[in-house]
């Protein structure tokens, strides 16, 4: 058994659900409306968030590579900025991969073992970069979101600020949608409005209750 066998098989309890997809896809969307529908969902910005604060063994490494010109007065790492960075130098991005992506990975197993010990049956996780880091053997649903790349591109402009350009440079060192897509068990197109996508994901909900029935509805009780 190699090692990805046996992170599958230490994690086999729970199914693991995980939703990916490139910038601008709608990946939170999917994941919040799972969250309303009663599932378990852990965040991965927010795991992203908790691996660099202030004096982890995550923020430590970046402040000693990229130095102190990458944080905010209040000593937190300045996000904007180290985005931009790394969009434009595939070793800065790599470099700050390595030093986040363990410690990420780290709180995610974690919280997957709180949620079975809570009695969850089933637990979603959003993953932005599943298969660019090759994570699909640790879950058992892989769902990827979709959406036109001049639409991500105006969502990303809208959300965080950014040039058409950067938002361009952004999802060219993401794999491409095709790709994604057809490793995926589930594909969520996302070109119209919120609550079209919505209607795909309660469509999807009732697949999975089909699927593992009474098991999902006793996590709720």
């Amino acid at each position: 058994m190699d090692f990805k066998d046996k992170q599958k098989q230490a994690l086999s309890k729970i199914k693991k659900v995980a939703v990916t997809g490139s910038a601008g896809s709608g990946k939170t969307i999917v994941c919040n409306r799972f969250q309303a529908l009663g599932l378990r969902v852990i965040n991965s910005d927010i795991l992203a968030r908790e691996a660099v604060f202030p004096d982890s063994t995550a923020y430590k490494k970046i402040i000693n590579f990229f130095g102190k010109k990458v944080l905010n007065d209040d000593a937190t790492l300045n996000r904007r900025m180290i985005r931009r960075m790394i969009i434009h130098d595939d070793t800065l991005r790599k470099a700050l991969e390595q030093f986040t992506h363990p410690e990420i990975i780290k709180l995610m197993k974690s919280q997957i073992t709180v949620a079975e010990k809570d009695g969850n049956f089933v637990v979603v996780v959003e993953v932005p970069l599943l298969f660019e880091f090759d994570m699909e053997s640790l879950f058992d649903e892989i769902i990827v979101v979709i959406a036109k790349r001049e639409l991500r591109i105006k969502r990303l402009m809208d959300r965080d600020y950014i040039s058409h350009s950067d938002a361009q440079n952004l999802l060219n060192i993401q794999m491409p949608d095709e790709e994604k897509a057809g490793r995926a068990d589930f594909v969520l197109q996302n070109n119209g409005s919120v609550e079209q996508l919505i209607k795909s994901v309660d469509i999807l909900y009732k697949k999975f209750l089909l699927k593992y029935g009474e098991k999902i509805k006793k996590s709720f009780l």
